[in-house]
Protein backbone atom coordinates (compact mmCIF):
# COMPACT_ATOMS: atom_id res chain seq x y z
CA UNK A 1 0.00 0.00 0.00
CA UNK A 2 1.50 3.34 -1.02
CA UNK A 3 1.89 6.27 1.30
CA UNK A 4 -0.54 8.32 -0.79
CA UNK A 5 -3.25 5.65 -0.71
CA UNK A 6 -2.80 5.05 3.03
CA UNK A 7 -3.89 8.60 3.92
CA UNK A 8 -7.56 7.62 3.49
CA UNK A 9 -7.12 5.25 6.45
CA UNK A 10 -6.04 8.04 8.79
CA UNK A 11 -9.38 8.45 10.56
CA UNK A 12 -9.78 10.64 13.61
CA UNK A 13 -11.24 8.79 16.61
CA UNK A 14 -13.79 11.53 17.38
CA UNK A 15 -17.30 10.17 17.89
CA UNK A 16 -20.46 12.00 16.80
CA UNK A 17 -21.80 11.93 20.36
CA UNK A 18 -19.80 14.51 22.33
CA UNK A 19 -20.82 12.75 25.56
CA UNK A 20 -19.55 9.35 24.39
CA UNK A 21 -18.48 7.04 27.19
CA UNK A 22 -14.85 6.29 27.93
CA UNK A 23 -15.47 2.72 26.78
CA UNK A 24 -16.83 3.87 23.41
CA UNK A 25 -13.93 6.29 22.97
CA UNK A 26 -11.46 3.56 23.84
CA UNK A 27 -12.93 1.16 21.30
CA UNK A 28 -13.06 3.82 18.58
CA UNK A 29 -9.48 4.75 19.32
CA UNK A 30 -8.42 1.15 18.90
CA UNK A 31 -10.35 0.78 15.63
CA UNK A 32 -8.70 3.92 14.24
CA UNK A 33 -5.25 2.78 15.36
CA UNK A 34 -5.40 -0.47 13.36
CA UNK A 35 -7.49 0.74 10.41
CA UNK A 36 -5.65 0.15 7.16
CA UNK A 37 -3.19 -2.14 8.90
CA UNK A 38 -5.25 -5.04 10.20
CA UNK A 39 -8.79 -6.43 9.97
CA UNK A 40 -10.78 -7.73 12.92
CA UNK A 41 -12.30 -11.17 12.35
CA UNK A 42 -15.99 -11.32 13.14
CA UNK A 43 -18.94 -13.70 13.29
CA UNK A 44 -22.69 -13.22 13.60
CA UNK A 45 -24.48 -15.69 15.84
CA UNK A 46 -27.69 -17.50 15.00
CA UNK A 47 -30.98 -16.92 16.76
CA UNK A 48 -30.41 -17.05 20.57
CA UNK A 49 -27.39 -19.36 20.35
CA UNK A 50 -23.70 -19.28 19.45
CA UNK A 51 -22.75 -22.50 17.63
CA UNK A 52 -20.87 -20.40 15.07
CA UNK A 53 -18.24 -19.26 17.59
CA UNK A 54 -17.46 -22.81 18.63
CA UNK A 55 -17.44 -24.07 15.04
CA UNK A 56 -14.88 -21.42 14.08
CA UNK A 57 -12.74 -22.48 17.06
CA UNK A 58 -12.99 -26.18 16.20
CA UNK A 59 -11.66 -25.49 12.70
CA UNK A 60 -9.08 -22.76 13.38
CA UNK A 61 -8.17 -23.00 17.07
CA UNK A 62 -9.14 -19.33 17.38
CA UNK A 63 -12.23 -17.26 18.11
CA UNK A 64 -13.30 -14.15 16.17
CA UNK A 65 -12.56 -10.73 17.64
CA UNK A 66 -16.03 -9.33 16.92
CA UNK A 67 -19.25 -11.04 17.96
CA UNK A 68 -22.41 -10.09 16.06
CA UNK A 69 -25.80 -10.05 17.83
CA UNK A 70 -29.34 -9.04 16.88
CA UNK A 71 -32.19 -7.31 18.76
CA UNK A 72 -34.72 -8.90 16.37
CA UNK A 73 -36.62 -10.82 19.03
CA UNK A 74 -36.73 -7.77 21.31
CA UNK A 75 -39.02 -6.00 18.83
CA UNK A 76 -42.30 -5.50 20.75
CA UNK A 77 -44.38 -7.11 17.98
CA UNK A 78 -42.29 -10.27 18.45
CA UNK A 79 -42.17 -10.07 22.25
CA UNK A 80 -45.98 -10.08 22.40
CA UNK A 81 -45.93 -13.30 20.36
CA UNK A 82 -43.54 -15.03 22.76
CA UNK A 83 -40.20 -14.68 20.94
CA UNK A 84 -37.23 -15.96 22.93
CA UNK A 85 -34.69 -13.29 23.90
CA UNK A 86 -31.09 -13.94 24.92
CA UNK A 87 -28.84 -11.77 22.77
CA UNK A 88 -28.24 -9.04 25.36
CA UNK A 89 -27.06 -11.65 27.87
CA UNK A 90 -24.96 -13.45 25.25
CA UNK A 91 -23.34 -10.16 24.27
CA UNK A 92 -22.45 -9.49 27.90
CA UNK A 93 -20.77 -12.88 28.12
CA UNK A 94 -18.87 -12.20 24.91
CA UNK A 95 -17.56 -8.89 26.27
CA UNK A 96 -16.54 -10.64 29.48
CA UNK A 97 -14.46 -13.01 27.33
CA UNK A 98 -12.66 -10.00 25.89
CA UNK A 99 -14.59 -9.71 22.62
CA UNK A 100 -16.00 -6.71 20.77
CA UNK A 101 -19.79 -6.45 20.49
CA UNK A 102 -21.78 -5.39 17.43
CA UNK A 103 -25.57 -5.34 17.26
CA UNK A 104 -27.96 -5.07 14.33
CA UNK A 105 -31.76 -4.95 14.62
CA UNK A 106 -34.05 -6.85 12.30
CA UNK A 107 -36.85 -4.58 13.45
CA UNK A 108 -40.19 -6.35 13.21
CA UNK A 109 -42.72 -3.80 12.02
CA UNK A 110 -44.51 -2.18 14.97
CA UNK A 111 -47.96 -3.04 13.56
CA UNK A 112 -49.76 -4.20 10.42
CA UNK A 113 -48.09 -7.61 10.11
CA UNK A 114 -49.69 -9.63 7.32
CA UNK A 115 -49.34 -13.06 8.99
CA UNK A 116 -49.78 -15.23 5.91
CA UNK A 117 -47.66 -18.38 5.60
CA UNK A 118 -45.27 -19.43 4.31
CA UNK A 119 -43.20 -16.28 3.67
CA UNK A 120 -45.33 -13.42 5.02
CA UNK A 121 -45.67 -14.56 8.63
CA UNK A 122 -45.10 -12.36 11.68
CA UNK A 123 -41.69 -13.96 12.10
CA UNK A 124 -40.62 -12.27 8.86
CA UNK A 125 -42.17 -8.97 9.87
CA UNK A 126 -39.04 -6.94 9.14
CA UNK A 127 -39.45 -7.66 5.43
CA UNK A 128 -41.43 -5.25 3.27
CA UNK A 129 -43.54 -8.06 1.82
CA UNK A 130 -44.66 -9.23 5.28
CA UNK A 131 -46.17 -5.96 6.52
CA UNK A 132 -48.24 -3.03 5.31
CA UNK A 133 -46.65 -0.68 7.86
CA UNK A 134 -46.04 2.67 6.16
CA UNK A 135 -42.86 4.40 7.32
CA UNK A 136 -43.59 7.46 5.18
CA UNK A 137 -46.91 8.05 6.92
CA UNK A 138 -45.39 7.38 10.33
CA UNK A 139 -42.55 9.88 9.88
CA UNK A 140 -44.75 12.57 8.33
CA UNK A 141 -47.38 12.46 11.11
CA UNK A 142 -45.86 12.61 14.62
CA UNK A 143 -49.36 12.47 16.10
CA UNK A 144 -50.15 9.18 14.36
CA UNK A 145 -50.40 5.77 15.97
CA UNK A 146 -47.59 4.57 13.70
CA UNK A 147 -45.19 7.24 14.95
CA UNK A 148 -46.07 6.49 18.56
CA UNK A 149 -45.31 2.82 18.02
CA UNK A 150 -41.96 3.67 16.44
CA UNK A 151 -41.09 5.56 19.62
CA UNK A 152 -42.30 2.61 21.71
CA UNK A 153 -40.05 0.22 19.79
CA UNK A 154 -37.00 2.48 19.93
CA UNK A 155 -37.51 2.81 23.68
CA UNK A 156 -37.70 -0.98 24.06
CA UNK A 157 -34.34 -1.45 22.35
CA UNK A 158 -32.88 1.50 24.25
CA UNK A 159 -33.64 -0.40 27.47
CA UNK A 160 -31.45 -3.29 26.28
CA UNK A 161 -28.67 -0.95 25.18
CA UNK A 162 -28.89 0.68 28.61
CA UNK A 163 -28.22 -2.72 30.19
CA UNK A 164 -25.05 -2.95 28.11
CA UNK A 165 -24.07 0.61 28.98
CA UNK A 166 -24.53 -0.10 32.69
CA UNK A 167 -22.18 -3.07 32.27
CA UNK A 168 -19.54 -0.84 30.67
CA UNK A 169 -19.95 -2.37 27.21
CA UNK A 170 -19.50 -0.23 24.07
CA UNK A 171 -21.57 -1.32 21.08
CA UNK A 172 -20.93 -1.08 17.36
CA UNK A 173 -24.59 -0.19 16.73
CA UNK A 174 -25.91 -0.95 13.21
CA UNK A 175 -29.65 -0.24 12.92
CA UNK A 176 -31.73 0.26 9.74
CA UNK A 177 -29.29 -1.80 7.70
CA UNK A 178 -29.47 -2.35 3.93
CA UNK A 179 -32.17 0.31 3.66
CA UNK A 180 -31.55 1.18 0.02
CA UNK A 181 -32.37 -2.38 -1.03
CA UNK A 182 -36.03 -1.81 -0.18
CA UNK A 183 -36.56 -5.34 1.12
CA UNK A 184 -36.91 -4.10 4.71
CA UNK A 185 -39.87 -1.88 5.64
CA UNK A 186 -37.64 0.98 6.82
CA UNK A 187 -36.35 1.33 3.27
CA UNK A 188 -39.60 0.66 1.41
CA UNK A 189 -40.56 4.30 0.83
CA UNK A 190 -37.25 5.75 -0.32
CA UNK A 191 -34.45 7.72 1.37
CA UNK A 192 -36.32 10.62 2.98
CA UNK A 193 -38.41 8.80 5.62
CA UNK A 194 -35.56 6.40 6.36
CA UNK A 195 -33.09 9.22 6.96
CA UNK A 196 -35.69 10.91 9.19
CA UNK A 197 -36.04 7.66 11.15
CA UNK A 198 -32.26 7.33 11.52
CA UNK A 199 -32.03 10.87 12.90
CA UNK A 200 -35.00 10.31 15.21
CA UNK A 201 -33.40 7.16 16.58
CA UNK A 202 -30.08 8.89 17.12
CA UNK A 203 -31.66 11.88 18.89
CA UNK A 204 -33.92 9.77 21.08
CA UNK A 205 -31.28 7.25 22.07
CA UNK A 206 -28.58 9.85 22.61
CA UNK A 207 -30.43 12.74 24.21
CA UNK A 208 -33.56 11.20 25.75
CA UNK A 209 -32.09 7.89 26.89
CA UNK A 210 -28.53 9.18 27.29
CA UNK A 211 -26.98 6.16 25.62
CA UNK A 212 -23.34 7.12 25.34
CA UNK A 213 -21.90 3.66 24.72
CA UNK A 214 -22.90 3.52 21.03
CA UNK A 215 -20.67 3.81 17.98
CA UNK A 216 -23.11 4.48 15.14
CA UNK A 217 -22.51 2.23 12.13
CA UNK A 218 -24.51 3.33 9.07
CA UNK A 219 -25.22 0.57 6.56
CA UNK A 220 -27.57 2.17 4.02
CA UNK A 221 -25.41 1.14 1.06
CA UNK A 222 -26.16 4.10 -1.22
CA UNK A 223 -24.99 7.71 -1.15
CA UNK A 224 -28.55 9.07 -1.46
CA UNK A 225 -29.42 7.45 1.87
CA UNK A 226 -26.50 8.90 3.83
CA UNK A 227 -27.85 10.92 6.81
CA UNK A 228 -24.78 13.18 7.15
CA UNK A 229 -21.44 13.08 8.91
CA UNK A 230 -22.88 14.33 12.19
CA UNK A 231 -25.01 11.15 12.39
CA UNK A 232 -22.46 8.53 11.32
CA UNK A 233 -19.32 7.20 13.01
CA UNK A 234 -18.55 4.25 10.73
CA UNK A 235 -19.77 3.12 7.30
CA UNK A 236 -20.64 -0.53 6.71
CA UNK A 237 -21.25 -2.62 3.61
CA UNK A 238 -23.00 -6.00 3.44
CA UNK A 239 -21.68 -8.21 0.63
CA UNK A 240 -22.57 -11.76 -0.36
CA UNK A 241 -20.39 -12.78 -3.33
CA UNK A 242 -20.61 -16.20 -5.00
CA UNK A 243 -19.39 -19.19 -3.02
CA UNK A 244 -15.60 -19.35 -2.62
CA UNK A 245 -15.10 -15.98 -4.26
CA UNK A 246 -12.30 -14.67 -2.04
CA UNK A 247 -11.92 -11.36 -3.88
CA UNK A 248 -11.34 -8.21 -1.84
CA UNK A 249 -14.63 -6.62 -2.95
CA UNK A 250 -12.63 -3.50 -3.79
CA UNK A 251 -15.36 -1.92 -5.93
CA UNK A 252 -17.81 -1.85 -3.04
CA UNK A 253 -15.12 -0.60 -0.67
CA UNK A 254 -14.27 2.30 -2.96
CA UNK A 255 -17.93 3.10 -3.49
CA UNK A 256 -18.42 3.31 0.28
CA UNK A 257 -15.54 5.79 0.51
CA UNK A 258 -17.46 8.15 -1.83
CA UNK A 259 -20.51 8.45 0.44
CA UNK A 260 -18.82 11.34 2.24
CA UNK A 261 -15.80 13.61 1.84
CA UNK A 262 -14.90 12.97 5.48
CA UNK A 263 -12.55 10.09 6.26
CA UNK A 264 -14.63 7.35 7.88
CA UNK A 265 -13.81 3.77 8.81
CA UNK A 266 -15.26 1.29 6.30
CA UNK A 267 -16.30 -2.15 7.59
CA UNK A 268 -17.62 -5.34 6.02
CA UNK A 269 -20.61 -5.53 8.34
CA UNK A 270 -22.06 -8.70 6.78
CA UNK A 271 -20.47 -11.25 4.50
CA UNK A 272 -20.90 -14.79 3.27
CA UNK A 273 -17.44 -15.55 1.94
CA UNK A 274 -14.53 -13.99 3.84
CA UNK A 275 -12.27 -11.91 1.54
CA UNK A 276 -8.67 -13.07 1.23
CA UNK A 277 -6.36 -10.98 3.48
CA UNK A 278 -3.61 -10.80 0.86
CA UNK A 279 -6.02 -9.55 -1.80
CA UNK A 280 -7.42 -6.92 0.56
CA UNK A 281 -3.91 -5.58 1.11
CA UNK A 282 -2.97 -5.76 -2.55
CA UNK A 283 -6.13 -3.93 -3.62
CA UNK A 284 -5.91 -1.27 -0.90
CA UNK A 285 -9.27 -2.07 0.70
CA UNK A 286 -8.58 -3.31 4.23
CA UNK A 287 -12.05 -3.65 5.71
CA UNK A 288 -11.97 -2.68 9.41
CA UNK A 289 -13.76 -5.89 10.36
CA UNK A 290 -15.80 -8.60 8.75
CA UNK A 291 -18.88 -10.27 10.20
CA UNK A 292 -19.70 -13.57 8.54
CA UNK A 293 -23.41 -14.35 8.60
CA UNK A 294 -24.65 -17.36 10.51
CA UNK A 295 -26.12 -20.74 9.69
CA UNK A 296 -25.10 -22.42 6.44
CA UNK A 297 -22.35 -19.87 5.85
CA UNK A 298 -20.55 -21.62 8.72
CA UNK A 299 -21.99 -25.07 9.39
CA UNK A 300 -24.21 -27.82 8.08
CA UNK A 301 -26.19 -30.42 9.99
CA UNK A 302 -27.86 -30.21 13.39
CA UNK A 303 -26.93 -30.95 17.00
CA UNK A 304 -24.17 -33.53 17.40
CA UNK A 305 -24.09 -33.99 13.62
CA UNK A 306 -23.19 -30.34 13.04
CA UNK A 307 -19.97 -29.80 11.11
CA UNK A 308 -18.18 -26.98 9.35
CA UNK A 309 -19.60 -26.20 5.92
CA UNK A 310 -17.10 -25.54 3.15
CA UNK A 311 -19.77 -24.34 0.75
CA UNK A 312 -18.79 -20.66 1.01
CA UNK A 313 -15.35 -20.49 2.62
CA UNK A 314 -13.34 -23.72 2.44
CA UNK A 315 -11.66 -25.00 5.59
CA UNK A 316 -8.07 -24.29 4.54
CA UNK A 317 -8.99 -20.74 3.55
CA UNK A 318 -10.70 -20.16 6.89
CA UNK A 319 -7.67 -21.46 8.81
CA UNK A 320 -5.36 -19.33 6.70
CA UNK A 321 -7.48 -16.24 7.30
CA UNK A 322 -7.69 -16.72 11.07
CA UNK A 323 -3.92 -17.23 11.32
CA UNK A 324 -2.94 -14.48 8.89
CA UNK A 325 -0.79 -11.61 10.25
CA UNK A 326 -3.27 -9.11 8.76
CA UNK A 327 -6.23 -10.37 10.78
CA UNK A 328 -6.98 -9.97 14.49
CA UNK A 329 -8.61 -12.74 16.52
CA UNK A 330 -10.04 -12.73 20.05
CA UNK A 331 -6.76 -13.71 21.70
CA UNK A 332 -4.97 -10.78 20.05
CA UNK A 333 -7.29 -8.03 21.22
CA UNK A 334 -5.94 -5.53 23.76
CA UNK A 335 -7.66 -4.87 27.06
CA UNK A 336 -10.60 -2.68 26.03
CA UNK A 337 -12.12 -2.48 29.50
CA UNK A 338 -10.05 0.45 30.68
CA UNK A 339 -7.28 -0.98 32.78
CA UNK A 340 -4.66 -0.96 30.03
CA UNK A 341 -4.62 -0.41 26.30
CA UNK A 342 -1.51 -1.02 24.22
CA UNK A 343 -2.17 0.29 20.73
Amino acid sequence: MTKASSTRFEVQPDLINPAASDEAKRLMGYLCSIYGKRMLTGQQIGVVSTPEFEMIYEVTGKYPAVGGFDFMNYSPSRVERGAERQDTDLAMKWWDRGGIVTFCWHWNAPMDLIDLPPDRTWGRGFYTNATTFDIARAMSEPSSEEYGLIIRDIDAIAAELKRLQDAGIPVLWRPLHEASGGWFWWGAKGPEPCIALWKLMYERMTHHHELNNLIWVWNGQHKDWYPGDSYVDIIGEDIYPPARDYGSQSERFRTAVTYTDTAKIIALTENGVIPDPDLMQEDGCPWAWNCTWYGNFVFTGEGNNRRYSEEYTDELQLIRTYHHPFTVTLDELPDLKGRRLDL
